[in-house]
Formats: C-alpha cells, sequence, structure tokens
C-alpha cells in the first residue's frame, strides 16, 4: 500500500513539474513582447493560480536561470544551430529554447535527460515537429558537451527520478539532428514548420 502511496506521489510531483515548465514558458513567450519582465509575468500567473508547490518553485527557477543568463543561453543557442538565429525564431520557438537551455543548464535539480524529454515534448506540444527537433538537438548538443567536460555517475535522487519520469511519461528525446529543417518562419506568428503556433495562454483556456 505504501509502495502504490510513494509511486502516486512521485506521479503527482512530474506532473506539477510540467505544470511550472509550462508555466515558465506562458512568462518567458509573453515577456518577448516587450511589455513585461519575465519575472513580473510568472508572479501575475502564480498569483491567479492555485499552483503547487513544486510547480511555482520551478516556474520561478527556469524564468530566473533565463532572465539571468538570457545572453549566454542566446550565444550557445547560436554557436550550436547557426543556421537557426535566435533573433530570426518565432517567439515561441524562442521561449522554448531559452527556457529549455536555462532549466538544463541551471537547473541542478532536474537530471538533464528528464529535462530534455520534458522540453521537447513540450516544443512538440506548442510548435510542432520542426521545433521539437531543434529543441532535441541543440539540447542533445549540450549534454553532450557537459559529459564531456565533466563526467560524472547520476546520484541516487538522479537516478529515481529517471527511472520514475521513464516510468510515466510517453515520450523521450529522439535522435534527430539540429539541421534536419529549414527555417522557413519569418514572424512571431510562426514556427520554424512555417505554420501558426499555439501559446500557453491559448492552450490553457
Amino acid at each position: 500500500m505504501s509502495e502504490k502511496r510513494g509511486g502516486a506521489e512521485r506521479a503527482d510531483q512530474i506532473r506539477a513539474l510540467r505544470s511550472g515548465r509550462r508555466l515558465a514558458l506562458a512568462a518567458v513567450f509573453e515577456a518577448d513582447f516587450g511589455q513585461r519582465t519575465a519575472t513580473a509575468v510568472i508572479e501575475r500567473h502564480l498569483a491567479e493560480i492555485e499552483s503547487h508547490p513544486d510547480a511555482s518553485d520551478l516556474a520561478r527557477r527556469i524564468v530566473a536561470a533565463v532572465v539571468e543568463h538570457r545572453a549566454d543561453i542566446d550565444a550557445l543557442i547560436g554557436r550550436i544551430a547557426p543556421q537557426y538565429p535566435v533573433v530570426q525564431l518565432a517567439r515561441m520557438d524562442r521561449a522554448l529554447l531559452r527556457g529549455a537551455v536555462g532549466e538544463v543548464l541551471h537547473c541542478a535539480a532536474t537530471p538533464t535527460r528528464v529535462a530534455i524529454a520534458e522540453w521537447v515534448e513540450l516544443a512538440r506540444t506548442y510548435s510542432g515537429d520542426p521545433a521539437r527537433r531543434l529543441v532535441n538537438g541543440v539540447l542533445g548538443r549540450i549534454a553532450e558537451e557537459r559529459s564531456a567536460a565533466r563526467p560524472a555517475r547520476p546520484t541516487q535522487t538522479d537516478r529515481l527520478m529517471m527511472d520514475t519520469h521513464d516510468s510515466t511519461a510517453q515520450h523521450g528525446p529522439v535522435s534527430d539532428q539540429t539541421n534536419d529543417t529549414p527555417l522557413t518562419a519569418s514572424s512571431s506568428e510562426e514556427g520554424v514548420s512555417g505554420h501558426h503556433v499555439r501559446s500557453v495562454e491559448e492552450d490553457r483556456r
């Protein structure tokens, strides 16, 4: 019985963390319009809803990482995927990449493999397969570079989170390369596929 309860609690935590990522994505996306800072936007969102503490904490940490390190994040994306200039990407695709890289590099509590799987799925949901491949390729390269620079065995906590995630998630990273899809987006209403992308706010309605 306790084992079932523990499994249910871990599943609830995974759902809460996914909610936190969606909230962070919404804040980073909205802030790109220049009317409010991402920090102000996330605090407004959190004040408007009753969110799980884990969701609120992760959302704030991702947003803080993007705000503090945005220049470095954009430079890293530009180095890894120079065929996709950050300034030319659709706002949603920029938000996806910035949030994803922010969590992978600056939210140490999240195992890299879990963060990649979650952001790849967010990209597929909110923009489409071309964005999914782009996010997967950029994050995959970052993970490779970090592994080569600092090889380390996962901790017991990391293994538990990864095992739990694998048993509940229906998705994961794929092996697409960042140069598989040509950049055709020309406005903030389009993703790398050239099609209209949904905003997180649209999805929550």
